[in-house]
């Protein structure tokens, strides 16, 4: 089935890359929380929510693309949860640095994640445990986290804000910081080119959850800012579908 997964996000990241090159002016909407949805995303959903009825036609699909006209289920203890376009501000900027990303959630935890960089042609995976890189030239190679005695930070290029600047002043170890868009930021982090993400401000559970199944996999974590515990991706206790402050470490 992973395969399968992995084909479904390529196939969706091709389709990105249609609009991403096409002459034709990008069609641009914009959500309730004032966020871009273009073309791009509404044609990736639809691949990816077919893939996935076609593969598993009894696990139900969240997709970022139909929360606005959908009820989902509380108690669904399994379903795929996926972003079909993460990044679309980067989309939307040329810049190369957005994500096709799919992940399984089983009881609130991601146990399957996949994140297709189309730009790059770099796609990343990870199940049971263990996480994957194939590159652009097709090349494979289990990755895993890297600690370092000056750690690399790696922050939202779209979103910063006065709590992570608190944070980044509150550090007292020498630090680097690199700035990079969508959910890249989890994958540099499980491939060892940076050890600290951390995030403040708002992100929903789709944005999360293939890179937290990648980071998880390769050794490191994704814990709550405040509460020190698993970003929990369980639909039962939810008010909402946002994540809580969080922190991406090695």
């Amino acid at each position: 089935m992973l395969r399968e997964i992995c084909k479904i996000a390529r196939n969706a990241g091709a389709a990105i890359m249609k609009v991403y090159y096409s002459d034709k002016l990008i069609d641009i909407s914009y959500k309730f929380d004032t966020s871009p949805v273009t073309n791009a995303d509404k044609i990736a959903n639809k691949i990816i929510k077919n893939g996935l009825v076609t593969i598993t036609p009894n696990i139900p699909i969240l997709s970022e693309e139909d929360v606005n006209n959908f009820k989902y289920n509380k108690n669904w203890n399994i379903y795929w949860l996926i972003d079909p376009l993460d990044g679309t501000k980067e989309f939307l900027k040329k810049n190369g640095e957005f994500t096709v990303n799919i992940s399984l959630i089983e009881y609130g935890i991601p146990i399957l994640g996949v994140i297709y960089a189309p730009y790059f042609n770099t796609l990343y995976y990870a199940y049971k445990q263990k996480s994957w890189k194939i590159n652009s030239l097709g090349y494979k190679e289990k990755i895993s986290v890297v600690q370092s005695n000056i750690p690399k930070f790696i922050i939202s290029r779209s979103h910063p804000n006065e709590k992570l600047h608190d944070f980044l002043n509150k550090t007292e170890k020498k630090y680097t910081i690199k700035k990079l868009g969508s959910s890249l930021k989890f994958c540099y982090i499980a491939e060892g080119k940076a050890q600290v993400y951390p995030r403040f401000g708002q992100t929903y559970i789709w944005d999360t959850a293939a890179g937290h199944a990648i980071v998880t996999a390769a050794g490191g974590k994704v814990i709550t800012y405040n509460e020190k515990k698993d970003l929990n991706y369980s639909l039962l206790s939810r008010r909402s579908l946002t994540n809580s402050d969080f922190l991406v470490l090695s």
